[in-house]
């Protein structure tokens, strides 16, 4: 019984010298992302700012006993690439692949994000880290553009 109560999401893990907590590597959620809304802005002639909110469900229920705990928040940043093809005068189609990167989280009794922290790396640190080295994987050809198009 006591194994139904214990939550393997928080267990300690190791992937190539990094430890972890959460799911573990090669899991993965399907999700529907019902009503959700885009709000986008033009900044330049080949450049957009964007918006999107939405509330996301699982397909299929969760496991007992897995999971984050209710009201835990995470920051992620996200590198994607959208292919959108227009349907009619009014609608388009989506298409978006991408690399979704965890920057922070927020557990429910915490103040702030993780990297609000001293001991944390820092937000824009962060961001700067993922960039480049998502930069040198590309021009290194260890990020597979066709998985993209």
């Amino acid at each position: 019984m006591d194994e139904l109560k214990h939550n393997f999401y928080d267990e300690l893990k190791e992937h190539n010298g990094k430890f972890y907590t959460g799911m573990k590597i090669g899991g993965s959620h399907k999700w529907h992302y019902n009503e959700g809304r885009w709000f986008e802005t033009k900044i330049a002639p080949d450049q957009w700012t964007f918006n999107f909110h939405s509330i996301k469900t699982r397909f299929h229920s969760a496991p007992i006993n897995t999971g984050a705990k209710l009201n835990t928040k995470y920051h992620w940043y996200i590198i994607a690439d959208q292919i959108a093809s227009k349907l009619d005068s009014n609608s388009y189609i989506t298409n978006m692949k991408g690399l979704k990167f965890k920057i922070g989280h927020k557990r429910p009794n915490w103040r702030s994000f993780s990297y609000q922290y001293p001991e944390q790396e820092g937000y824009k640190e962060r961001v700067i880290k993922i960039l480049e080295d998502t930069l040198n994987k590309l021009k290194n050809n260890k990020i597979n553009l066709e998985k993209f198009i």
